[in-house]
């Protein structure tokens, strides 16, 4: 019996169709993910389905009966909860509060506090989920808090779940924890929809795949009819190459960069860097792994001279850049920004001005009296449009009407034109598609192979085994872990990311 229908759905923003007549359906108690590149119209037909968007044309069945949805509140009465990828939760309210919020217990005509904490708990104990219903939300984890999304849709007593990018800053051990509350979650009956762009998770706990591109249907199949290969070419719409050639480091190779001693505090006080020391090579790719809010970002800032006074000392070759600004840093190391809307781009801008953001008084791009040489600075931007097959109408269009994988290759591709040997990649692929990480992981390594110091900073562990060299984990702003790529498994790195240290505690067992 299928849970879900939507047949001919049709939705378009202005002349560009987000959904052309898309027909999509899931099985009652399946797990199904929906498959797509950055624009292919996943977000948008699962938004259709919660009530989010209302669609040109088309028709919603849920049980074979037709169904007309027209807000979240009406998706929720029938059934259907959707978990977001940026969490919906109140960090200063405990777990049970925020998941009975807006349909709270009573007690007569006040809130039943202790009520709520009880039925949560049940819940909780019944899908197995280890948490505290009393704990405020802002204590928890990533991954605990994504548990809290998921019995705020059992409590409202969903039978259909969508689970909109539900791994994407989740270590391996949290991951595996998520997929065996779903498998107990499709055996209680539950629906679950997972979008997502990662193919060796749609093959681990998917039954049932749907494959978009462009706004249109291509296909749904059976996990057992396909492999990671067969989806990517098919989200694509060619061959995806996966593989990654790395030549062999050659000896030990001069720091490009180093760091000794860092450390910097937030704003509340707190230490984000303790006493933190790194080193990056010519001719290797060094990964920082870690669970977001480890000190990533605060790195990224001291890296690329933005942070706030810290100690320590901070070296580029062999010039002493400790506390300089981002104007002097430049100089040395190019990057890709870590939120590339916050700082990889300025947003009404054309392309042809966010090619040479922060590079506008070189002599290539202005004249000694001070003016920017537009001409030749359009021609190098058509250029470089057609190297990194940058999907745009050209240098005039506003670089914040591309899409998110052509704006990337847009910050990559000024990052490849200025870049003298040091390179800092900050959550290079976050948010685009595999044609794009296929593009930008090819670029990092070329570069690498090269001579090139490459910094790679990223919440994608696959990315960061694939590509590194060396691999530093992050664990409350310090180093948990530094070695050789190979010589972790994904295990011992979940283990380092989430503050344990396996070897002494085998040893210790």
């Amino acid at each position: 019996m299928k849970a879900i229908e939507m047949i001919g759905i049709n939705k378009s923003f202005g002349s560009k169709f987000a959904n052309a007549d898309v027909d999509f359906h899931v099985d009652k108690g399946e797990i199904h993910s929906l498959l797509g590149e950055n624009g292919a119209g996943k977000t948008t037909l699962m938004n259709i389905l919660f009530g989010m968007i209302k669609p040109d044309s088309g028709k919603i069945l849920l049980n074979e009966k037709e169904v007309k949805i027209d807000s979240p509140l009406e998706a929720i009465a029938n059934g259907i909860s959707m978990v977001h990828q940026h969490f919906m939760l109140v960090d200063n309210l405990t777990v049970a509060e925020n998941i009975v919020l807006g349909a709270e217990p009573k007690k007569g005509i006040l809130f039943d506090r202790e009520g709520a904490f009880r039925e949560i708990q049940e819940i909780a104990d019944r899908y197995h989920f280890v948490i505290d219903p009393r704990e405020l939300v802002g204590n928890l984890s990533v991954g605990v808090k994504q548990r809290v999304e998921i019995l705020k849709a059992l409590y409202h007593r969903s039978d259909i779940l969508i689970l909109d990018e539900p791994t994407a800053v989740l270590t391996p051990q949290e991951v595996n924890d998520l997929f065996k509350v779903l498998k107990e979650l499709k055996a209680d009956g539950k629906t679950i929809i997972i979008i997502t762009h990662k193919l060796k998770e749609t093959m681990a706990i998917a039954d049932s795949v749907t494959i978009l591109r462009r706004g249109a249907l291509i296909g749904r199949y059976n996990i057992s009819e396909v492999d990671e290969q067969k989806l990517a070419d098919l989200m694509v719409g060619r061959l995806v190459n996966f593989s990654i050639e790395k030549k062999p480091m050659e000896g030990e190779m001069p720091v490009k960069l180093s760091l000794k001693n860092i450390s910097l505090k937030k704003k509340n006080g707190k230490q984000a860097l303790d006493d933190l020391s790194l080193e990056v090579h010519a001719g290797e790719i060094l990964g920082v792994a870690g669970v977001e809010g480890n000190g990533q970002s605060e790195l990224i800032e001291v890296l690329t001279g933005v942070a706030p006074h810290y100690s320590g000392v901070y070296m580029i070759g062999e010039n002493d850049v400790t506390n300089k600004n981002a104007k002097t840093i430049l100089k040395y190391m190019a990057n890709i920004a870590e939120d590339r809307k916050a700082r990889g781009y300025v947003k009404n801008f054309t392309n042809w001005e966010n090619l040479i953001l922060g590079y506008h008084t070189l002599s290539d791009y202005m004249t000694k009296a001070g003016f920017l040489k537009t001409r030749e600075i359009r021609k190098i931007t058509e250029e470089e449009i057609e190297a990194n097959d940058i999907r745009t109408d050209g240098p005039m269009q506003f670089t914040d009407s591309l899409s998110g994988g052509n704006v990337q290759k847009l910050i990559v591709a000024r990052m490849l034109r200025h870049q003298k040997g040091l390179v800092l990649a900050a959550q290079p692929t976050r948010g685009v598609d595999i044609g794009a990480i296929e593009y930008i992981h090819g670029e990092l390594v070329k570069l690498r192979d090269a001579g090139a110091a490459v910094i790679l900073i990223s919440a994608e562990l696959d990315e960061i085994v694939k590509l590194s060299d060396r691999i530093a984990v992050l664990y409350e702003g310090r180093v948990a872990a530094l070695r050789k790529a190979e010589e972790f498994t994904e295990s011992e790195l979940g283990s380092y990311m989430l503050g344990h240290d396996p070897e002494k505690e085998g040893a210790e067992a």
